[in-house]
């Protein structure tokens, strides 16, 4: 099933956009895709949701949302102070199953991080991607605090037997401090998964479709990070940022049509990648 779940370590690291920079690269290559929003918190009836604003980033896109509720909130507390019914994990995963009927490609993004509850009884986005058998792409920040978080949501998604696609920085800072720099070595290794790429800071609001920022994604092929700061740390997300449309989708594809992604040479270049990053912080901390 041509399913991929975006989650992040928490609200605001950048999961819409970053979906919509798959989505922009995947329409880009020539496939259809599907946006699906499990459920939407904090936003009017009238007015963008996240969905809509991953199908204005990215292009011709199909975009649907399960569920709105006006406050700002956890999904299962939206619904409840809405007197609305929730939604639960199973109704994810039949609407993303029904839409990857119809679509090359559908990406689910979650509300919050990959625990935040969709319901009473304690559904999450993970039990939905469980249900599905479908990857995770995981979206962080790039600062100080990110390790933690992301090397948590990375443990939960092993614990649960779900396939952790790689990391990808949400917002990188036209001017990363130490811990941003230092990240770009730590973050693959807390998660135990490759650091696939990052968005530059303020891509959406430079033009979406293909006249903007997201547009010079699909049209490079890549998760562009452009040239941060003239230091060795950026390196490694300069190199592992193309891995992410190509080989890394090719992965994913691979694995679900049942051949096994282990021995995807695609994994080999950001490992090595990763090797070299932390040697040469260790080299800077002598």
């Amino acid at each position: 099933m041509p399913v991929l779940v975006v989650t992040g370590t928490g609200t605001g690291v950048g999961k819409t956009v970053v979906t919509a920079a798959v989505a922009a690269a995947a329409v880009a290559a020539g496939r259809s895709v599907a946006v699906l929003k499990a459920a939407q918190t904090g936003v009017g009836p009238n007015e963008r949701g996240d969905a809509e604003e991953a199908a204005r980033l990215a292009g011709p896109v199909t975009a649907r949302e399960l569920a709105r509720y006006p406050e700002p909130l956890a999904p299962a507390t939206a619904a409840l102070r809405a007197g609305r019914a929730p939604v639960r994990p199973h109704e994810v995963a039949e609407a993303a199953a029904k839409l990857a009927t119809e679509h090359d490609l559908v990406l689910v993004e979650g509300a919050g991080g990959l625990l935040v509850r969709l319901d009473a009884s304690g559904g999450t986005l993970a039990d939905a991607a469980r249900l599905l058998e479908a990857p995770v792409l995981l979206v962080a920040p790039a600062g100080l605090g990110t390790l933690n978080t992301t090397e948590l949501t990375a443990r939960e998604l092993r614990s649960r037997g779900l396939d952790l696609l790689g990391v990808v920085i949400g917002s990188w800072p036209a001017r990363p401090d130490l811990a941003s720099r230092c990240n770009l070595a730590d973050l693959p290794l807390v998660a135990a998964a490759p650091l696939l790429g990052a968005l530059p800071d303020g891509a959406e609001e430079r033009g979406g479709g293909h006249e903007g920022e997201i547009g010079e994604v699909a049209a490079g092929g890549q998760i562009r990070t452009g040239r941060p700061a003239a230091d060795h740390h950026t390196e490694q997300i300069q190199t592992a940022g193309p891995q992410f449309t190509g080989r890394q989708f090719r992965r994913v594809q691979r694995a679900q049509a049942g051949r096994g992604h282990q021995q995807d040479r695609g994994l080999q270049q950001p490992r090595r990648v990763r090797q070299r990053a932390a040697r040469r912080v260790e080299a800077d901390q002598q």
